[in-house]
């Protein structure tokens, strides 16, 4: 190929195949691997989510990292460069293409929305026809540490197509500052990184969260909203919580950390337990009462763990019914802006509920702009009258 046509490539012109997959093995040691066009697998992909099993990574996260690097393998098939001769050109032309491309069509319902558009009960649009910012700053994170581990392992390549950002790459770019000049700011993000706008979580307005608690058909749904409303838990933590994990005597339940895999028993509504037992009183005799099994199962036979997938859908009826779009996500927003609305609570205690690393991604929810306009008072603790509605645990009226 002539330099020139391979530093100028024709991203608009391009045709990347869906070929290859990503295959669950059922190996412990080697849970996903990656097979090209021609059903072999990619010993580099391999052997880098083998590490990264060693170094504690989730199951998750190899599925994510694996699906990444299947497109970045589909992306140097269609250019003809293999991936330990990609540069920093095919790093260019892979973030061009996926911030220009749209995304694979897929099958929607008819009275699915436009994509892009907005909904007018929630404000939260619809996902557009591109890839969004954050997918493809999260496929830039992947495939820059696949290289890297290639880099500190074996030597080669030598040039991570994906540079690492700000002063890292840059050394100290004040270690020799001319008093007479001003101070050099290094760059803060990587090269090829898009930019991201700065995330405000989307919180359910106290009716909106009524008529959504309303529109759910079974108890079992009612105690899982229940406990994301008053527990703050991500949804899978809440998922994966066991039978002798909940303890209605303490009002609290044990959920596994996202990140750090630490248990952690976590203040919960009275109503949630309430909601609870009924759920389990129905299916009392039908599925195992061991600590050590699932707290949450599907309804109908074969009863088996409920997973997200099924979860999400039934969030997904309801919204169906109110024209909504609220995702389970927006219920943990939901609960950390109700928390730091409680005086009794510190900005520390919140941190500790939700589970976040750093209190700087606590403080995204104490914008006083969002949490009541200008002249008007914060909610207060004050008692729930409406009966058979869901009370907030930590003394807000919902």
């Amino acid at each position: 190929m002539p330099e020139h046509s391979r530093t100028v490539r024709d991203v608009a012109a391009l045709r990347v195949a869906r070929v290859g997959r990503v295959e669950k093995s059922g190996d412990p040691l080697r849970p996903f691997r990656l097979v090209d066009a021609d059903g072999t697998e990619v010993a580099a992909v391999s052997e880098f989510l083998h590490h990264m099993l060693a170094d504690d990574a989730s199951p998750a996260s190899l599925r994510s990292y694996a699906y990444e690097l299947l497109a970045w393998v589909r992306f140097l098939r269609a250019v003809e460069v293999p991936w330990y001769l990609a540069s920093r050109v095919e790093a260019r032309d892979l973030a061009l293409w996926l911030k220009t491309t749209k995304k694979p069509p897929r099958q929607r319902r008819p009275d699915a929305p436009a994509p892009g558009s907005v909904n007018p009960i929630t404000g939260k649009a619809a996902p557009g026809e591109t890839y969004a910012a954050r997918t493809r700053r999260h496929a830039r994170a992947v495939i820059r540490s696949f290289y890297e581990y290639h880099r500190e392992t074996h030597g080669r390549p030598l040039i991570n197509p994906f540079p690492q950002g700000g002063a890292a790459e840059e050394g100290s770019p004040n270690a020799h500052h001319n008093p007479m000049q001003p101070f050099r700011r290094p760059s803060r993000r990587g090269m090829y990184q898009p930019k991201e706008p700065k995330p405000t979580p989307r919180i359910i307005p106290d009716q909106s969260f009524n008529d959504l608690f309303a529109a759910l058909k079974c108890n079992r749904d009612r105690a899982l909203i229940a406990f994301y409303i008053s527990t703050g838990a991500r949804a899978s933590e809440l998922l994966g919580v066991k039978q002798g994990l909940v303890a209605p005597e303490d009002q609290t339940i044990g959920v596994v950390r996202k990140g750090s895999q630490t248990l952690q028993h976590l203040p919960a509504s009275a109503d949630a337990f309430v909601w609870l037992r009924l759920y389990q009183q129905k299916l009392h005799s039908v599925v195992s009462k061991l600590p050590s099994e699932p707290l949450w199962w599907t309804l109908r036979r074969p009863f088996r763990p409920l997973e997200y997938d099924a979860a999400r859908m039934v969030f997904t009826r309801a919204n169906q019914l109110l024209g909504a779009n609220w995702t389970l996500h927006d219920l943990r927003h939901s609960a950390a802006k109700r928390m730091v609305r409680d005086p009794n609570l510190t900005l520390a205690d919140v941190q500790w509920v939700l589970g976040h690393a750093h209190i700087t991604t606590t403080e995204i929810y104490i914008n006083p702009r969002e949490l009541h306009q200008v002249g008007e008072k914060p909610q207060v603790a004050r008692p729930q009258q409406r009966p058979g509605a869901l009370r907030w645990s930590y003394g807000l009226a919902v």
